[in-house]
């Protein structure tokens, strides 16, 4: 996909990280102390520190991740929020008030304030370190998804500038400007969301929606063909020639794609068994030299387009609706029929084709679970495919009331009963951007406006479809949610270095100024290792990739929490155990999964050791028991 850069959009987002770096400024010749550091002072009045929440929280996978997979696969896509949303009620409910009350800094506070374990400390600081690490790594790929269409920049320039600038951010004042930060960008995310889905609205849906400008709508073409059983082919349209098949899977879930040329122009097309034409597809070919083809040509030359429409509005091919609200909106889509794009790799002599081919699917189905998480046995559903679904959706319920820099929010406030309040407000504002994600998600699908290259570029691009001065401000937003949202993880990463780790665990005993000045080196050391991952993990959906670092904090984090809270026999041993089982299995389960096969280490067509993408429902039972078991082993004389 082609972009260009938007001077009104390099303006917006100019003026933004001036203003970013100006509230750096006025907090850092403020903060002097740990406390105020790492903490912001305790003084965050709690209606600010709940927007600054929903800030934290409403990261790249949130605005970005969401809508993108909401464009390709649907109500799916929504499970995400759905999940997001419900941890809150276990952050709510359950650790708000209590972590308030144990901590002082960091998540290894609460974990050690009954023990003074020097297990408990390096364990739960690693931990911290490597949950954090594993969700920058999806902000720092939607910062350079972001920078390319907004700045014209390459995406590893998107990824250094965002860790340079946020590295100057904590480094400088540390918790109180990424507060002030988050508050802001929290706050104009949701309004600026809800002006995206009312345009959304007052535009309607349309089967060919044109919007003019570098968003045209393209329809695709069609050849009639006779395929033999030896897999011959005949065209009806003599113009073409046929090279080759490809062909991809096995039995009836075989599909069959055909390399045509014309004008020396190759071209790929999908066989349809039921129609008995090949269609046109979108696709990618990786040649043995490193090259990258689009269409069979160079990307300079724009020939990968932009796609997602209707074919069909209330049984017309060729309709168009009139202004529509968030309820004709959804129905609308329901009783249609949606052009949804699926996605095959395949590898022949020595080139990697990456095939988008469509799959007309009815709006009914769009609007209930199946279509990327496989729930219905009578649609081929395994039982494997369901435990991964269950797994996912207990990792995303636990692991929000386990997230390091979501839990050391809960210190910057002056009381327990600040930290339930921030906590209802955080919930509110989350719940209704999460609403609003639906709509920007769908209205992407309808609009011809996804890069299936890219799809966390969806809601940026339904915004573009609007005009510039809409895309450049939520272009900026965007970007200033990747900026909080990394801000609050490395202040959680550094505070686990300086606190954690050289303060209590290897007792440097030391003050204030070598705390933050230790503090500011961690921030920088772990914002460059996140430059580096944000670099290698380009192209991977960004919310998927979250649900990674939900799965290592439920499981490393969440047992230890829950039983020190609520189980009186609860150990330092059985913590310390119960940390190392749950970061060691959920980080192995996930290392060696199909997805990661796939999407990481680039494996295509083999089998991955372990049969399940999400390791929740097995790392986080077994996080519990190893607490629990070694716990009972590990009772003071007295208590036997």
């Amino acid at each position: 996909m082609n972009y260009q850069a938007s001077p009104w959009a390099i303006a917006l987002f100019v003026i933004f990280v001036i203003s970013v770096l100006g509230i750096s400024y006025y907090f850092a010749r403020r903060t002097k102390s740990a406390k105020g550091f790492f903490a912001a002072g305790g003084n965050i009045h709690w209606s600010v520190n709940g927007i600054a929440f929903a800030g934290d929280y409403l990261s790249a996978a949130s605005f970005l991740g969401i809508c993108g997979m909401i464009s390709i696969a649907g109500f799916d896509g929504f499970l995400y929020s759905i999940g997001y949303l419900a941890g809150w009620i276990v952050a709510l409910f359950v650790v708000a008030e209590p972590m308030k009350r144990l901590g002082k800094y960091t998540f290894a506070d609460a974990l050690d304030s009954k023990f003074n374990s020097k297990g408990i400390q390096i364990a739960a600081a690693i931990s911290t370190l490597m949950v954090s690490i594993f969700y920058l790594i999806p902000q720092m790929v939607g910062a350079g998804s972001l920078v390319t269409p907004l700045l014209g920049l390459p995406h590893e320039i998107g990824v250094i500038l965002v860790g340079v600038i946020v590295i100057i951010i904590v480094a400088t004042a540390g918790m109180a400007s990424t507060t002030y930060v988050q508050f802001i960008k929290g706050t104009m995310l949701i309004v600026f969301s809800l002006t995206l889905v009312f345009l959304v609205f007052s535009r309607g849906i349309s089967t060919k929606p044109d919007q003019g400008g570098d968003v045209p709508f393209r329809g695709f073409k069609t050849i009639p063909v006779t395929v033999s059983t030896d897999k011959s082919v005949a065209l009806a349209d003599n113009s073409y020639a046929v090279k080759k098949m490809l062909t991809f899977g096995e039995g009836e879930k075989q599909l069959l794609f055909v390399l045509l040329v014309k004008d020396s122009q190759e071209t790929i097309w999908k066989y349809n068994t039921k129609t008995n034409l090949l269609e046109e597809t979108l696709y990618t070919a990786k040649l043995p030299n490193n090259t990258t083809l689009y269409n069979g040509a160079p990307k300079e030359q724009a020939q990968f387009y932009q796609v997602g429409h209707m074919s069909m509005i209330d049984g017309k091919s060729d309709a168009k609706t009139g202004t529509l609200d968030f309820f004709s909106f959804i129905e609308k889509i329901k009783n249609g029929v949606v052009v949804r794009w699926n996605k095959t790799l395949l590898a022949d002599e020595g080139i990697k084709y990456t095939i988008y081919h469509q799959n007309p699917t009815l709006g009914s189905e769009i609007l209930k679970p199946g279509l990327k998480f496989k729930v219905d046995s009578a649609k081929g559903a395994s039982l494997m495919d369901k435990i991964d679904f269950i797994s996912l959706m207990l990792a995303l319920f636990f692991g929000t009331a386990a997230l390091p820099h979501i839990l050391i929010r809960y210190y910057t406030v002056r009381s327990p009963a600040c930290a339930r309040k921030s906590t209802i407000v955080a919930i509110a504002a989350i719940g209704l951007f999460y609403i609003l994600t639906l709509y920007m998600g769908l209205g992407a699908m309808v609009n011809g406006v996804i890069d299936l290259t890219n799809d966390n570029m969806s809601a940026p691009l339904l915004a573009r479809s609007f005009g510039i001065a809409i895309f450049a401000v939520i272009s900026a937003l965007a970007f200033a949610t990747v900026l909080g949202t990394v801000s609050g993880l490395i202040v959680a990463a550094s505070g686990a270095v300086a606190h954690d780790i050289m303060d209590r665990f290897m007792e440097k005993n030391m003050n204030d100024h070598d705390k933050v000045k230790a503090g500011k080196i961690a921030s920088v050391a772990v914002g460059a290792i996140a430059i580096i991952l944000g670099i290698i993990f380009k192209g991977m959906n960004v919310s998927y990739l979250v649900g990674w670092a939900f799965a290592i904090a439920a499981s490393a984090n969440l047992p230890a929490i829950m039983m020190i809270l609520f189980w009186k026999k609860t150990t330092s041993r059985g913590v310390f155990a119960s940390i190392v089982v749950g970061l060691v299995s959920a980080l192995g389960l996930i290392l060696l999964s199909q997805e990661t096969y796939t999407n990481v280490y680039h494996i295509i067509n083999v089998k991955a050791l372990v049969p399940i993408n999400n390791p929740a429902i097995i790392s986080v039972p077994l996080s519990f028991l190893t607490l629990v078991v070694v716990s009972l082993l590990t009772q003071p004389k007295e208590a036997r």
